[in-house]
């Protein structure tokens, strides 16, 4: 009886390992979606393309790059090495340009993706709500003391990351122009959502062309800066091992009870309020078409505008809580969701592999480097003079070289101060607004 329970138990074992592997696999989740299902999506989506029955509108756009958005960010965001460089946004920019050079996607799936993201102008209406989402969700202690604060660092990091870009760039056999509106400018711009895109609108708005051209020229160099900009954070924590008096760990200001006022306190307990959230699209909305009439009246690109008149309502308080509230949550779902999907279609239809190919070069690296380095090194010894410690001065004026929030998340882990997220958030969101506006304006007098 003994035996034959053993035995028994001997046969049970596999088929029970084998169960709970099947089990395993199948609570695999790409993204949030369990794997089972995304692939039953996947292949609804691919059969529908390859038979040619994907609908040609911005629901069939937007089942394309947003299955391949999701697994191709997962992939980036998960794979050794590139996940600490902001993989996702790389692979899902790249990925697709490779596809599509080598025939991969038929005529109906470059068809839908043409009428969501250039016809329906999808991509406009992400950008919106990202800078002005971003803008209005922004503690407006952060915004006044956080200007004030971060000003002088900034301003100075900023100079000698132009300075130093410009004469590398020079060294290397690029025009002073080329140089700065097109290798500096979008490295601390801040980011793809919040830079490279608004960049690319006004960009195309005075040279001429649609903003697609101009992302896949801006998009290598912000790459390159957030490579560099993660390497050179990782060296000065180690440094601040070496160095303790230098270190304030994780702490910017030396003064511990002004540091702690810049904490920010996310507000979990608040259920989303859906109306308040389709107002704030609406605002998001007003926003963008505000730009556009102040471009008319001012000269100046609608998306510069736009980020203007967001700060200026932001600061005199314009605007109920609530709404502010309702755009930042949507601004927040459109970050969190289609980040990912649009660099899929940007890569699908205006990045063009040959393009990206000549782009980069030993020169092309160097600039880069040089920008972030003497940007680091600037805010080493500014903060210092400003009563901060030097080096998370260095490294939150660092982030504003950054990919926007995937950019600091990456450049903070690697030097082990997500603390300074506040501080990062600074420097990015207004170091980088700041850039697109003085550099819409400098383009329209030197283009």
């Amino acid at each position: 009886m003994n035996n034959s329970y053993e035995q028994s138990l001997k046969i049970d074992a596999p088929r029970d390992g084998g169960l709970r592997q099947l089990r395993s696999l199948c609570a695999y989740e790409i993204g949030v979606i369990p794997l089972p299902i995304f692939l039953g999506i996947a292949v609804i989506v691919y059969l529908s393309a390859h038979l040619g029955f994907l609908p040609n509108n911005m629901i069939g756009g937007l089942a394309v790059i947003m299955t391949m958005g999701v697994f191709f960010g997962q992939l980036g965001s998960r794979l050794p090495i590139l996940k600490e460089i902001g993989g996702g946004a790389i692979l899902c920019l790249m990925l697709p340009s490779i596809l599509v050079f080598y025939g991969f996607f038929g005529p109906a799936t470059i068809d839908a993706t043409k009428m969501l993201m250039k016809e329906a102008n999808f991509l406009y209406f992400v950008i919106a709500s990202l800078v002005v989402g971003s803008i209005l969700g922004m503690s407006r202690f952060i915004l006044i003391q956080g200007m004030m604060r971060m000003f002088i660092p900034l301003l100075v990091g900023t100079l000698a990351a132009v300075a130093s870009g410009l004469i590398v760039g020079k060294l290397v056999g690029y025009s002073f122009y080329h140089t700065f509106f097109f290798i500096i400018v979008p490295i601390i711009g801040g980011g793809i959502g919040e830079g490279i895109l608004p960049l690319s609108l006004a960009y195309s708005a005075i040279l001429g062309g649609t903003p697609e051209v101009y992302v896949a020229q801006l998009v290598p160099a912000a790459v390159v800066g957030n490579i560099a900009a993660i390497i050179c954070a990782g060296y000065l924590a180690r440094l601040a091992l070496k160095r303790p008096h230098l270190n304030g760990e994780g702490s910017l200001i030396r003064a511990k009870d002004e540091n702690d006022k810049f904490q920010v306190r996310e507000d979990n307990g608040s259920t989303i309020d859906f109306r308040v959230m389709g107002a704030g699209i609406l605002v998001i909305c007003a926003f963008f078409v505000l730009g556009g009439l102040l471009e008319k009246v001012l000269g100046i690109p609608g998306p510069v505008m736009m980020i203007l008149a967001a700060v200026l309502f932001k600061y005199v308080r314009v605007l109920p809580e609530k709404l502010e509230k309702g755009t930042n949550a949507f601004s927040k779902l459109i970050s969190s969701a289609f980040i990912w999907p649009v660099m899929i279609g940007l890569g699908m239809l205006y990045v063009p592999l040959d393009s990206v190919v000549k782009v980069f070069s030993i020169g092309y690296v160097l600039v880069c480097v040089s920008v972030v380095a003497s940007m680091a090194v600037a805010g080493f010894f500014t903060g210092n003079l400003m009563k901060m410690y030097p080096i998370e001065s260095a490294i939150v004026t660092c982030c504003h070289s950054g990919l926007g929030g995937t950019g600091d998340v990456a450049i903070l882990s690697a030097s082990n101060r997500m603390s300074l997220m506040p501080f990062a958030q600074i420097s990015t969101r207004l170091g980088g607004a700041s850039t697109v506006i003085l550099a819409s304006i400098l383009l329209r007098i030197f283009a």
